[in-house]
């Protein structure tokens, strides 16, 4: 039998900690902590950070053809409040946390900020206590199926991209987008923009700003492609 009471937390999480005191002071809320100094908010300071560099590094080597935008969309939605607390609730760290008693009696009720907070501590414990490889290793196992899910979210409704891939890809060409017509007063322009790719111009498209113009006009190169089946209204 184990002597050490977070030993069943360690197998949760499928890291054992050469230091089990780090994995302890990543648990401490403030409400119990004797000063704030002595709580898991400076390990969550760090272990933000790290979570910021693992995801950026990551999406950097595994998505070439992305551009600084599109990166930073993917990036905001896997390190939100919301995805690390739906990490933090899956691994069950909420129940190992040291709380005040005032928060205690009210465990099932934990803030989301709460169960993000103790994810991100977690993650510096680990780098401080097995180094940076070890926490990045954590991170991609917990993370990795949220990135290829926001991947797929932006990658469906990004038809620029969409169609940039395809013509890199198949046709060896990149697309072009031409403006072809603008009216309307300087507050509220219309903008028609075709895109063309190697030689061939495809269905222009009208939209409020160049970049809805530019995104419509890749939908109808791609329904004219038979790459897409055409939808009432392409870009919300």
């Amino acid at each position: 039998m184990s002597d050490d009471p977070l030993g069943p937390c360690q197998k949760a999480i499928g890291y054992k900690f050469k230091n089990p005191e780090l994995l302890k002071s990543s648990l401490v809320h403030a409400s119990v902590a004797s000063s704030r100094l002595e709580s898991n908010e400076r390990l969550e300071f760090l272990g933000d950070s790290v979570l910021g560099l693992v995801i950026c590094w990551y999406l950097y080597e595994n998505y070439p053809e992305y551009l600084e935008g599109e990166l930073t969309k993917i990036k905001s939605s896997v390190v939100s409040r919301r995805t690390c607390a739906e990490i933090s609730d899956k691994l069950g760290l909420p129940s190992w946390l040291f709380l005040g008693k005032g928060i205690a009696s009210r465990a099932e009720e934990l803030p989301t900020s709460l169960s993000a907070a103790v994810f991100e501590s977690l993650i510096a414990a680990i780098a401080i206590d097995g180094g940076f490889d070890k926490a990045r290793e954590f991170v991609l196992r917990h993370v990795t199926p949220f990135i290829e899910q926001a991947v797929a979210s932006d990658h469906q409704s990004n038809f620029k991209s969409q169609l940039q891939q395809h013509a890199q890809k198949e046709l060896g060409a990149t697309p072009v987008y031409e403006m072809l017509d603008e009216q309307g007063p300087d507050h509220s322009k219309c903008f028609e923009i075709a895109v063309c790719i190697a030689g061939q111009r495809f269905p222009s498209a009208w939209g409020p700003s160049k970049k809805e113009s530019e995104q419509k006009a890749a939908y109808n190169a791609l329904v004219e492609m038979e790459l897409l089946v055409e939808e009432t209204d392409p870009v919300s």
